[in-house]
Order: C-alpha cells, then sequence, then structure tokens
C-alpha cells in the first residue's frame, strides 16, 4: 500500500497506448480509472477485487434495466452504475500494472466479466421491451430483435478483437518497450469510434425514461455497431492474413 499521489504519479507512466482508443476512453474514463486505481492501491485491494466492484456496479445498472419501471430517475441511475463500473473496468489493468504485471487468472477474469456485462446488458433491454412495451413503443415484436442483433454485433466485436490481439505476433526482441514514446494516435480515428465505446453506449440509458426516444437512440447505436463490426472483422481479417506462423 502506498499514498494516492505516489501512485498517480507512478501510473502516469504505467499507461496502455491511446493507439485504437476513442476520445471518451482516452479522456474520461481512462483518467477516472487512474484515480480509482490509485485509490485501491492506497486501501490495499488487489485487481481482481477492483475486477468484481466493477462488476456489482455494473450488474446492479444491468439488473435496474431489466427489473425496474422506467422512469428519469431510473435511467440516471443505471447510467452511474454502468458508468462507474466502466471506470472500474479500466481501473484493475491499471492497479495491475502499478503492482508490476497482471496475472492469467485476472486477465481471464476481467474478460469474462466484460463479456457477462454486454451480454446481460443487452438481454436487458430485451426484457425491458418485453416488459413495457407502451412505453417504448415497442408495437411489433419484430422490436425485439433488435436488442438480440446488437448483442450480437457486441460480442462478435469483443471477441474478435480479443482473438486479434491474441493472434498478433509480440514485438520482436529489441523493439520498443511498452511506455517507450511512440506516434501521436489519430484524433480522427478517436472521434470515429466514439459510437462504439461502451462509455457512449452507457450514455443511451439516460433516456430510458424517454421511452421511444430510448428506443430509437439505442437501435441507431446498433445499427452503428453493425457496420463497425463489418468493418473491423474486415480489417482485423487482413491483418492477420499477412501473420506467417
Amino acid at each position: 500500500m502506498g499514498s494516492v499521489g505516489t501512485a498517480l504519479l507512478e501510473l502516469r507512466t504505467a499507461q496502455k497506448s491511446a493507439k485504437g482508443v476513442s476520445l471518451y476512453s482516452r479522456y474520461v474514463n481512462r483518467p477516472v480509472g487512474r484515480y480509482l486505481a490509485a485509490g485501491s492501491h492506497a486501501v490495499g485491494l488487489s485487481p481482481n477485487q477492483v475486477t468484481l466492484v466493477s462488476a456489482v456496479f455494473s450488474f446492479a445498472a444491468v439488473a435496474g434495466v431489466a427489473l425496474g419501471d422506467p422512469s428519469w430517475g431510473q435511467g440516471g441511475a443505471v447510467w452511474a452504475g454502468l458508468a462507474v463500473g466502466f471506470a472500474f473496468d479500466s481501473a484493475d489493468g491499471q492497479l495491475a500494472r502499478l503492482r508490476g504485471g497482471g496475472s492469467a487468472a485476472g486477465e481471464w477474469l476481467d474478460h469474462v466479466v466484460d463479456c457477462a456485462k454486454i451480454t446481460a446488458l443487452h438481454s436487458a433491454v430485451l426484457i425491458a421491451f418485453y416488459r413495457h412495451p407502451g412505453h417504448f413503443g415497442v408495437t411489433d415484436d419484430a422490436w425485439l430483435l433488435v436488442p438480440l442483433g446488437f448483442q450480437f454485433a457486441a460480442v462478435v466485436t469483443f471477441f474478435g478483437g480479443l482473438l486479434t490481439e491474441k493472434l498478433t505476433p509480440r514485438p520482436a526482441p529489441g523493439s520498443p518497450a511498452p511506455g517507450s514514446p511512440a506516434a501521436a494516435p489519430s484524433r480522427l480515428r478517436a472521434v470515429a469510434l466514439l459510437p462504439v465505446d461502451h462509455g457512449i453506449f452507457c450514455l443511451v440509458f439516460l433516456l430510458l425514461g424517454a421511452g421511444t426516444y430510448f428506443r430509437w437512440a439505442y437501435t441507431a447505436l446498433g445499427a452503428v455497431s453493425a457496420l463497425f463490426l463489418a468493418a473491423f472483422l474486415t480489417k482485423w481479417f487482413r491483418e492477420l492474413s499477412a501473420v506467417r506462423r
């Protein structure tokens, strides 16, 4: 354990690359996660415990979507739970790096929780549509396919990104070490990735009390997610096609 200030200073040099990261994650979620990681370090929490804290906030929000009555207050509470859970999701990895590196079990736990959160959240929206069709303007059962389609796009994107990372060769010996200066990340790309950033997705739940406006906003983000999935799969396949094993 140590002071929050000392931990924050050390974390400034233990950040992952900003390449391929949206503006929200770069300027909001990661900085908030850095403070949470420093605070968690100060009170003696382990990275796995921080992962579980993230899960508690996230799944409390998921339960609110599925079991609660849609209202503006519920939407604010759901957004807060998801946003705090997402920030702690960033904090666990930062805390692991602060402590000298994570473990295979910790990485496994983090990914399992993330996958469960994605799957459960879209399932919760489907349940909400089914339970409150009048509020959301669900006049046809076909609307229930929207959360399923969004879930499909989100889960395949998550799994495809992880698998691509695992199958991409590690830097050769002598390559710049993690944390060394690298090319500045593209701001245009960071802006373009905003629609598929989990933090931006969380914002849509502020509209839960708005009924049909939530349904249309959620559907629009689902359509964008499907388009990005097609683009990501094409990009990842081309990159891995050049890999010689």
